[in-house]
């Protein structure tokens, strides 16, 4: 069986490539059931909690652009196993990506979990619609609470997906993240203060009584 992302990604100058390093007998015949053609439980689950991404398009002079997407944990929704989508909302108003999906639909999402040194690589091809195209699926990817306009929806149908391995991802932890874990430490510590204020004042109450000849 085919391997589906590299099936896309490999090209005949990227077998050259691998020729040249001598590791194209690595991937001249991979099997296995990589086709990777729909979503599963585990890339739903790690899609779901992902609070941005990177998404790469190629403009008409074949430059790539890559732009970072952020919101809310979810905020790129899983229609089904094989769409996602999103709310672009308005912002610099340069639309490059926009431009050039609407020359090219291929893009490839690169999602990060720092924390768990772990990366999934997306290749997509990209439907823009109008916000009042789908009332339905505008509904499902609007935030109410934040509130800059949508100007468009991004739909995204799955074409091949992967996982990469976690070598050199450094671990980074969100604000949010931090305050967790060290949240047992802040309420040890409230304890512990809050023992020294009381020891203060027995103390301070015994030294009054020993002034007094009690």
């Amino acid at each position: 069986m085919s391997y589906g992302f590299l099936d896309i990604a490999i090209t005949p100058s990227v077998r050259a490539a691998q020729a040249a390093m001598g590791a194209d007998h690595t991937w001249q015949d991979f099997k296995g059931h990589r086709e990777f053609d729909r979503f599963s439980d585990s890339e739903a689950a790690f899609i779901e909690a992902r609070d941005s991404f990177y998404m790469a398009t190629v403009s008409e002079t074949l430059w790539p652009y890559v732009q970072h997407r952020g919101g809310p944990g979810g905020f790129l929704k899983l229609i089904d196993a094989q769409t996602l989508a999103f709310a672009d909302y308005r912002g610099n108003r340069q639309y490059i990506s926009t431009g050039n999906l609407a020359a090219n639909d291929r893009a490839c999402l690169f999602l990060m979990d720092y924390t768990r040194r772990a990366r999934l690589k997306i290749y997509v091809h990209v439907e823009i619609l109008a916000p009042e195209d789908d009332p339905a699926l505008t509904a499902l990817v609007t935030d109410p609470a934040y509130g800059a306009r949508i100007e468009r929806i991004y739909r995204l149908r799955l074409q091949a997906f992967d996982w990469n391995c976690p070598q050199h991802i450094t671990p980074r932890y969100t604000e949010q993240e931090v305050s967790a874990a060290v949240a047992p430490l802040r309420e040890r510590l409230a304890a512990l203060e809050a023992e020294q204020r009381e020891l203060r004042e027995r103390l301070a109450v015994a030294e009054g009584d020993d002034k007094l000849g009690r």
